[in-house]
Protein backbone atom coordinates (compact mmCIF):
# COMPACT_ATOMS: atom_id res chain seq x y z
CA UNK A 1 0.00 0.00 0.00
CA UNK A 2 1.54 3.37 -0.97
CA UNK A 3 2.33 5.78 1.84
CA UNK A 4 0.23 8.91 1.96
CA UNK A 5 2.00 12.02 0.76
CA UNK A 6 3.65 13.92 3.54
CA UNK A 7 2.03 17.32 3.88
CA UNK A 8 4.14 19.95 5.57
CA UNK A 9 2.08 23.09 6.03
CA UNK A 10 3.32 26.65 6.40
CA UNK A 11 3.44 28.01 9.93
CA UNK A 12 0.71 30.57 10.58
CA UNK A 13 2.02 33.86 11.94
CA UNK A 14 -1.14 35.99 11.67
CA UNK A 15 -1.89 36.91 15.28
CA UNK A 16 -5.51 37.87 14.48
CA UNK A 17 -6.09 34.32 13.18
CA UNK A 18 -4.18 32.76 16.08
CA UNK A 19 -6.25 34.77 18.58
CA UNK A 20 -9.51 33.07 17.50
CA UNK A 21 -10.99 30.36 19.70
CA UNK A 22 -10.79 27.07 17.80
CA UNK A 23 -13.90 25.13 16.78
CA UNK A 24 -14.54 21.56 17.91
CA UNK A 25 -12.80 18.92 15.82
CA UNK A 26 -14.82 16.15 14.14
CA UNK A 27 -13.86 12.86 12.41
CA UNK A 28 -13.71 14.89 9.15
CA UNK A 29 -10.62 16.56 10.61
CA UNK A 30 -8.50 13.38 10.78
CA UNK A 31 -6.45 14.48 7.69
CA UNK A 32 -5.64 17.75 9.51
CA UNK A 33 -4.15 15.73 12.37
CA UNK A 34 -1.87 13.92 9.90
CA UNK A 35 -0.75 17.24 8.39
CA UNK A 36 -0.10 18.49 11.92
CA UNK A 37 2.09 15.46 12.68
CA UNK A 38 3.97 15.84 9.37
CA UNK A 39 4.57 19.54 10.01
CA UNK A 40 5.62 18.94 13.62
CA UNK A 41 8.08 16.23 12.53
CA UNK A 42 9.53 18.61 9.93
CA UNK A 43 10.17 21.19 12.66
CA UNK A 44 11.26 18.76 15.38
CA UNK A 45 14.65 20.44 15.79
CA UNK A 46 12.99 23.52 17.27
CA UNK A 47 9.45 22.53 18.13
CA UNK A 48 7.87 20.01 20.53
CA UNK A 49 4.17 20.66 19.99
CA UNK A 50 1.68 22.22 17.60
CA UNK A 51 -1.95 23.19 17.52
CA UNK A 52 -3.98 23.04 14.30
CA UNK A 53 -4.29 26.82 14.12
CA UNK A 54 -0.50 26.98 13.74
CA UNK A 55 -0.99 25.36 10.30
CA UNK A 56 -3.98 27.54 9.45
CA UNK A 57 -6.83 25.25 10.56
CA UNK A 58 -9.04 26.66 13.31
CA UNK A 59 -9.91 23.37 15.02
CA UNK A 60 -9.23 21.97 18.51
CA UNK A 61 -6.47 19.53 17.56
CA UNK A 62 -3.01 19.37 19.12
CA UNK A 63 0.03 17.20 18.47
CA UNK A 64 3.03 16.99 20.76
CA UNK A 65 6.08 15.02 21.76
CA UNK A 66 5.01 12.73 24.61
CA UNK A 67 8.37 11.48 25.90
CA UNK A 68 9.74 10.68 22.45
CA UNK A 69 6.53 9.58 20.73
CA UNK A 70 4.08 11.92 19.03
CA UNK A 71 0.56 12.02 20.41
CA UNK A 72 -2.53 13.69 18.93
CA UNK A 73 -5.49 14.94 20.93
CA UNK A 74 -8.83 16.05 19.52
CA UNK A 75 -10.83 18.59 21.56
CA UNK A 76 -8.45 18.65 24.54
CA UNK A 77 -9.63 20.32 27.77
CA UNK A 78 -7.57 20.65 30.92
CA UNK A 79 -9.94 19.53 33.68
CA UNK A 80 -7.57 19.58 36.67
CA UNK A 81 -4.32 21.41 37.40
CA UNK A 82 -1.91 21.69 40.32
CA UNK A 83 1.50 23.13 41.16
CA UNK A 84 1.63 26.57 39.49
CA UNK A 85 4.98 27.93 38.29
CA UNK A 86 6.39 30.60 35.98
CA UNK A 87 7.77 29.38 32.65
CA UNK A 88 9.43 31.08 29.72
CA UNK A 89 8.36 29.76 26.34
CA UNK A 90 8.98 30.23 22.68
CA UNK A 91 6.60 29.52 19.82
CA UNK A 92 7.16 28.88 16.12
CA UNK A 93 4.38 31.37 15.34
CA UNK A 94 6.13 34.15 17.28
CA UNK A 95 9.61 35.55 17.65
CA UNK A 96 11.39 35.52 20.99
CA UNK A 97 10.20 34.04 24.27
CA UNK A 98 7.50 35.12 26.69
CA UNK A 99 6.59 34.34 30.28
CA UNK A 100 3.62 32.06 30.95
CA UNK A 101 1.95 30.65 34.06
CA UNK A 102 2.00 26.86 33.91
CA UNK A 103 1.08 23.92 36.14
CA UNK A 104 3.30 20.98 37.14
CA UNK A 105 0.49 18.45 36.83
CA UNK A 106 -2.58 18.51 34.59
CA UNK A 107 -5.42 16.12 33.86
CA UNK A 108 -6.64 16.33 30.27
CA UNK A 109 -9.95 15.19 28.83
CA UNK A 110 -9.61 14.62 25.09
CA UNK A 111 -10.74 12.42 22.24
CA UNK A 112 -8.50 9.92 20.47
CA UNK A 113 -8.51 9.31 16.69
CA UNK A 114 -11.63 7.14 17.04
CA UNK A 115 -13.24 10.08 18.87
CA UNK A 116 -13.53 8.14 22.10
CA UNK A 117 -13.25 10.31 25.23
CA UNK A 118 -10.14 9.68 27.31
CA UNK A 119 -8.60 11.15 30.46
CA UNK A 120 -4.86 11.25 31.09
CA UNK A 121 -2.65 12.99 33.63
CA UNK A 122 0.62 14.56 32.50
CA UNK A 123 3.40 16.13 34.54
CA UNK A 124 6.51 18.23 34.01
CA UNK A 125 7.73 19.08 30.52
CA UNK A 126 4.98 17.16 28.68
CA UNK A 127 2.34 18.93 30.78
CA UNK A 128 3.90 22.29 29.88
CA UNK A 129 3.83 21.50 26.15
CA UNK A 130 0.15 20.50 26.33
CA UNK A 131 -0.78 23.67 28.21
CA UNK A 132 0.91 25.79 25.54
CA UNK A 133 -0.98 23.99 22.74
CA UNK A 134 -4.34 24.08 24.57
CA UNK A 135 -3.79 27.84 24.97
CA UNK A 136 -3.54 28.00 21.16
CA UNK A 137 -6.94 26.29 20.94
CA UNK A 138 -8.34 28.97 23.26
CA UNK A 139 -6.89 31.76 21.14
CA UNK A 140 -4.33 32.59 23.84
CA UNK A 141 -0.94 33.52 22.43
CA UNK A 142 1.80 33.28 25.08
Amino acid sequence: MPEADIMIRDIMRDEAFLAQKAEAATPDDLPVAQDLLDTLAAHKAGCVGMAANMIGVNKRIIAFDNEGKYMVMFNPEIVKRSGPYEAEEGCLSLTGTRKAKRWQSIKVQYQNDQFQTRFKTFTGWTAQIIQHEVDHCEGIII
